[in-house]
């Protein structure tokens, strides 16, 4: 199951509600205003390398960190662009965290 992220983890909960559903080997993608989440040096940091730590890989949407002027990511993040978006959903059943 591919959970997508989209809204900023500062503005509401759906980033720690979607934790408590992953299970082992889930992707998370944050996309849109999600990928505040993966910004280095933030609060979410730690949970984030909780979610890597229990064999899930997390991605951002590279189009949208550029586009909110993020450069630096939480370590273990894997950027992909829209073809890499389109693998992953092609790969996964998609669970959309609104």
């Amino acid at each position: 199951m591919l959970h997508t992220i989209n809204k900023s983890p500062f503005e509401n909960s759906t980033f720690e509600t979607s934790v408590r559903f992953l299970q082992p080997g889930d992707p998370v993608l944050f996309i849109e205003d999600g990928v505040y989440a993966v910004q280095e040096g933030n609060r979410f940091g730690a949970l984030i390398q909780s979610v890597i730590e229990k064999s899930n890989p997390v991605y951002a949407l590279k189009p949208d960190l550029d586009a909110r002027g993020i450069s630096a990511i939480t370590e273990g993040v894997t950027t992909v662009d829209y073809a890499g978006f389109v693998d992953l959903v092609e790969e996964h059943q998609v669970n959309s965290w609104l």
